[in-house]
């Protein structure tokens, strides 16, 4: 069985929802792909056929039939498929994600927890990359990255790769509320760090590519971030699937996940 040159995007809903951010990057920069919608099961023929890359996103494991999950598996391992797998209430542990007891977690670069993985904060979390020569990371501008609102939380694995790091913030007026009429100044603001932690690892898989990106690839999780860099991109969607569906994204935030879907897929 020869790998599909095409991604398998499981999860989000479906493409008039949060599938839809996901569905335009990778229809803007030219990446063949095919659907699982968010809620529904696999196809009888899903172990018939070897994607280049499996992106689980918000895809519960209770949508896998038996066997299926041992398929991506062994297509990663033994021809070289990539496995991304994007934050949300239904990936990693989350709600009802549950991966950390799956034969996914074996491949995965990171170490899931096994109770309720996800963290919502109305402070931003800031990314730092750890390297700009990687090629999912490279050409951006991650000075002026935005922060994101959510994420599971793991950690990574001996030997994987830290490409990017969490900071979580909090940020708060310090002299606001004794004079609200004052005029404000720069050091009327402070932000602390608090915490640091993995937000982007890569690995390998027999001879196959993985990832683990801790937020979400859609609001609320992403916060900001889907409207990072100017001039702002207009994407409809295939027909194949709805009518009139598009997404209005930042260039830069289109750029990054792209280059993450061609990275760990190989395409």
């Amino acid at each position: 069985m020869e790998l599909e040159k095409k991604v398998l995007y499981l999860g989000d809903d479906d493409a008039s929802r949060a599938a839809a951010y996901l569905c335009g990057v990778m229809t803007r920069f030219g990446i063949d792909f095919e659907r699982v919608d968010g809620g529904t099961s696999t196809a009888s023929d899903f172990q018939s056929r070897a994607y280049s890359l499996y992106i689980l996103s918000d895809y519960a494991v209770g949508g896998f039939q038996p066997g299926d999950m041992e398929h991506i598996v062994a297509t990663a391992k033994e021809k070289g498929a990539g496995v991304l797998m994007l934050g949300g209430w239904e990936s990693y542990y989350g709600r009802l994600g549950e991966y950390h007891r799956s034969p996914i977690a074996e491949i995965m670069p990171v170490i899931m927890r096994d109770s309720d993985d996800r963290r919502n904060y109305s402070s931003p979390v800031l990314l730092r990359p750890t390297t700009l020569d990687h090629p999912i990371v490279a050409d951006l501008p991650w000075s002026t990255a935005p922060g994101v609102g959510g994420y599971n939380q793991f950690e990574a694995k001996e030997g994987a790769s830290v490409l990017l790091e969490g900071f979580r913030t909090q940020t708060t007026w310090t002299k606001v509320l004794d004079d609200p009429s004052a005029p404000i100044e720069q050091t009327d603001v402070k932000l602390e760090l608090l915490e640091k932690f993995p937000f982007l690892v890569t690995g390998q898989a027999g001879k196959g590519r993985v990832a683990a990106f801790a937020s979400d690839v859609a609001p609320h999780w992403i916060g900001g971030m889907v409207d990072w860099g100017t001039p702002r991109i207009f994407q409809e969607l295939p027909e194949r699937l709805g009518k009139d569906l598009f997404v209005e994204i930042g260039r830069y935030y289109a750029q990054f996940f792209a280059q993450l879907v061609r990275w760990t897929g190989a395409l």
